[in-house]
């Protein structure tokens, strides 16, 4: 373990030296055309999670599909809708929102996507992710209060509003607020960050090595457990024919 993570740290020194976005913490959408057409479609989006937060009780906390998460949450505030995750698709959360899939599985090198559920006082306290070779983007669905809500990554800080979208590096320190009364939530996508060959080729291969590790394998059964819980749910407010 200590010398995978010794040479992913030599890695991620060689993705600061040569990505063409070094190591800044925000990162300007113009670089990635696709956030536009995401954008564009955000209320088509909406409406589909407007769907899906109808099953609110049967969608779980992040750390009951990562369990490492319980170094940062362990109450019932921030909920996870996992649609992709490292080669895993949730077949039951893409069942219900088919034009959100849709629009993802169009970002080039997409790894991972959610609706990221914060309830109102929820803090997120500083962490970083776990591999500076993707990286994150989020476009605000749900924002009650967009002075009341932000993001810190690094010595940055942003806010969320809807339909708008900001990508960052989450392996810079960052934390989270919540600090209205209600829920917010965004559109959660991870990415392959774009590097010159033979650095791309690499990177793809060390994030295949993540996507067959414990960690995303873990939960991957995790979310299988409850995708049959949110499936069932469906099933029984579904009109009878």
């Amino acid at each position: 373990m200590d010398i995978g993570f010794k040479l992913l740290q030599k890695f991620e020194r060689l993705i600061i030296k040569y990505s063409p976005h070094g190591n800044a913490t925000f990162i300007d959408n113009s670089e990635f055309p696709w956030t536009a057409e995401l954008e564009n479609h955000w209320m088509d989006i909406r409406k589909e999670l407007d769907e899906v937060l109808k099953y609110r009780d049967n969608i779980p906390n992040f750390q009951d599909i990562s369990e490492d998460q319980k170094v940062i949450t362990t109450d019932n505030k921030w909920k996870t809708f996992f649609l992709y995750g490292y080669g895993f698709q949730s077949d039951q959360n893409v069942k219900m929102c088919p034009e959100t899939a849709a629009l993802l599985q169009k970002i080039p090198g997409m790894k991972t996507a959610m609706f990221s559920m914060l309830d109102g006082g929820k803090h997120i306290p500083p962490h970083r992710g776990p591999y500076k070779g993707v990286l994150r983007y989020h476009m605000g669905l749900i924002v009650p209060e967009p002075d009341k809500c932000k993001i810190r990554v690094g010595s940055d800080y942003a806010h969320w509003y809807e339909g708008k979208g900001m990508i960052f590096d989450d392996t810079h320190n960052h934390e989270v607020w919540n600090d209205s009364e209600k829920q917010r939530v965004v559109l959660f996508v991870d990415f392959i960050r774009p590097l010159p060959f033979p650095l791309s080729a690499l990177n793809k291969f060390l994030i295949y090595l993540i996507s067959i590790s414990p960690f995303v394998q873990d939960g991957k059964k995790n979310q299988s457990k409850w995708d049959a819980k949110l499936e069932e749910a469906v099933n029984k407010m579904a009109p009878a024919s």
